[in-house]
């Protein structure tokens, strides 16, 4: 057994920040009888809509969020041509029971529609409440296990982002992978997904490496990585982020004769978010998916220059969601937020780019796929810009 470097020690320290989300909950979605449920609109009218955020758990970091998604979502309605939105802001305190208190508050307030909360487990408590009510909710959350009935989450999906990646690879002649994936819920579902990606793409799982949660785990799992190549993989997915076990894979691999140059290293998670993600010697070459940056740069000089300052990274959902209300009820159809018409095909142009929300209650997204070369971001095949055309 090797011994672990302590610069991987220091980036491993925090590896169990970024899956605090997709950990909330894994409870059952909500049905709704019938995919035209929803509320009936007056289009001529202002529309009322709820807009749910974590203000007030006694977490700055869930202030800061929650005045970037309504500051993004007041920034959408402004946008929005012939279409007048009644944004009404609750806050939830990042709580459950308080999201599903709030959210019946806020559909006898008049609420076609809730958009938010950020966390699963409020997602599900507030899908409760509003399916009894006949009101759908759009959740920032990207945990696909509280998804269904009237809950459509906004978040980025591992799915998505699978889906596109295996594409990809296979396009690139890329045959046989290794799933590398921790034994906890995020790892789970991402191996799920790439699994899922992989099979519909026509790409061979070679071998599936799990390893615990930790440090140890991670060591562990690196010999048996490496034999996986010896026997022929030509691909690595690692479903691991940058607040996880990735710096330690980075580093870790390819101190054990696995080369990057050699073998295709592809990530299920944003390789530049964090920026010194990019410096890791291990991610130069890989590949890994994210919205068109051009459409999102230009949102967040938008945001820059109406609020003094960048927006949370998942703050641009709220503009998302707005803007697919806003385009539905521009329709002028008293039915434009039952979840048939939530789940057109054609989808929504959103803030990085289309995207569409699925009869599942998850969301297919355009994506591009990039590679990082010299410690820099450069997109190496671009996100479509409608369904139906690449990469769909």
């Amino acid at each position: 057994m090797f011994a672990l470097p302590r610069a991987a020690r220091k980036a491993f320290a925090s590896i169990t920040a970024g899956v605090a989300a997709l950990t909330l909950a894994a409870c059952e979605p909500v049905s709704m009888s019938g995919g035209s449920t929803g509320p009936s609109i007056n289009t001529s009218a202002p529309v009322p809509v709820a807009l749910l955020v974590p203000r007030g758990s006694g977490s700055s970091g869930d202030d800061v969020l929650a005045q970037s998604l309504e500051n993004a979502a007041r920034l959408a309605a402004n946008d929005l041509d012939g279409v007048q939105i009644d944004l009404r802001v609750y806050n939830t305190a990042g709580n459950a029971a308080t999201a599903q208190s709030i959210a019946s508050k806020a559909i006898d307030d008049g609420a076609k529609i809730i958009l938010g909360p950020v966390y699963g487990e409020s997602a599900n408590a507030v899908g409760i409440v509003a399916a009894q009510r006949g009101v759908n909710v759009l959740a920032f959350s990207n945990n696909p296990t509280v998804a269904g009935g009237n809950v459509f989450i906004l978040g980025p999906t591992f799915q998505n982002t699978a889906n596109r990646l295996a594409r990809y690879a296979k396009d690139q002649g890329k045959q046989n992978i290794v799933v590398v994936a921790s034994t906890n819920l995020a790892g789970q579902l991402g191996q799920q997904a790439i699994q899922s990606a992989a099979q519909t793409a026509g790409v061979n799982v070679a071998s599936s490496v799990t390893y615990e949660f930790s440090q140890q785990g991670v060591m562990s799992a690196v010999p048996r990585v490496k034999s996986a190549v010896d026997q022929g993989a030509d691909a690595i997915f690692l479903t691991a982020d940058t607040s996880g076990a990735l710096p330690l894979f980075s580093q870790l691999l390819p101190e054990q004769g696995v080369s990057p140059a050699a073998t295709q290293f592809i990530g299920l998670t944003r390789w530049d978010i964090p920026p010194q993600t990019l410096e890791l010697p291990g991610v130069q070459g890989g590949w890994f998916a994210m919205p068109d940056p051009n459409l999102s740069q230009q949102f967040s000089s938008r945001y820059a220059a109406a609020y003094g300052g960048q927006p949370h990274p998942i703050g641009s959902l709220a503009y998302d969601g707005i803007a697919a209300i806003g385009a539905l009820v521009k329709q002028g159809r008293g039915d434009a937020l039952t979840g048939q018409a939530l789940t057109q095909s054609a989808g929504f142009q959103g803030v990085g780019g289309v995207f569409r929300l699925l009869g599942n209650g998850t969301n297919e997204r355009g994506l591009a796929v990039a590679t990082v070369r010299d410690g820099q971001v450069v997109v190496i095949d671009a996100a479509p810009r409608a369904f139906g055309g690449f990469g769909f």
